[in-house]
């Protein structure tokens, strides 16, 4: 049997397909960066010496959170648990920064989000190691300055001193010329989670929010520049 297919029905036909081939251009362009615009990188940092657990979690939401705000913005995390990173000192022996540093140097680097468990109410040991040995950086032109800045602090309790884990980690790396940034209200500061339940950060659900919140303010203000 011959199919029927007149003139009007092929051309309803043909401009539905027209219409969706278009509209897959369209959202297959929404989701690249336009010529001329370079990848904007944010590295996130997680200084927890357990690898995989809340704190990585945490980092990790935030990180997605901000590769939602624009194409343009790759992210990376960079789990320190598990790895050998001494503090600074004058004469270091190789350890496991040495493949560290030379995301820290990417030029494309637009910002960092870092993350610390709070011990005693204050930030890792590993995290402290990680920032000491940033210190060649500090010489100008600095890889790090002018770069948003943002931080995330995981405690035991809800009062566990996420706050002044975040503070400590934002005013260290104010000596590094970084611009601090806090998340949308109400996570004004940045990121305070609490481990409530079996190592799963997702249990706490303002706590994860408040990850998510930095990471969005943090996407705008990579795509927006400098302050």
């Amino acid at each position: 049997m011959r199919s029927k297919l007149d003139r009007r029905t092929f051309l309803g036909v043909a401009g539905t397909a027209s219409a969706s081939a278009i509209a897959a251009v369209t959202a297959a362009q929404a989701a690249t960066p336009e010529a001329g615009e370079r990848p904007l990188l944010l590295l996130g940092v997680a200084c927890s010496p357990r690898p995989g657990k809340t704190t990585a979690q945490a980092v990790r939401a935030a990180l997605e959170a901000a590769a939602g705000v624009s194409p343009r913005i790759r992210t990376e995390l960079i789990d320190l648990g598990g790895r050998r990173i001494a503090g600074w000192s004058p004469n270091i022996e190789p350890d496991d920064f040495e493949s560290i540093l030379p995301r820290l140097k990417d030029r494309g680097l637009s910002g960092m989000i870092l993350g610390s468990p709070c011990y005693f109410r204050s930030l890792s040991s590993l995290c402290k190691a990680f920032i000491e040995r940033c210190m060649p950086l500090r010489d100008a032109p600095s890889p790090l300055a002018d770069k948003w800045v943002g931080a995330i602090a995981v405690g035991g309790n809800r009062s566990g001193g996420q706050e002044l884990v975040v503070q400590q980690i934002l005013t260290a790396m104010l000596s590094y010329g970084m611009l601090p940034v806090g998340g949308e209200a109400p996570a004004l500061l940045g990121g305070t989670v609490w481990n409530r339940a079996g190592d799963d950060a997702t249990q706490d659900e303002d706590g994860i929010r408040s990850a998510r919140l930095l990471g969005a303010r943090l996407g705008k203000r990579i795509v927006a520049g400098r302050g």
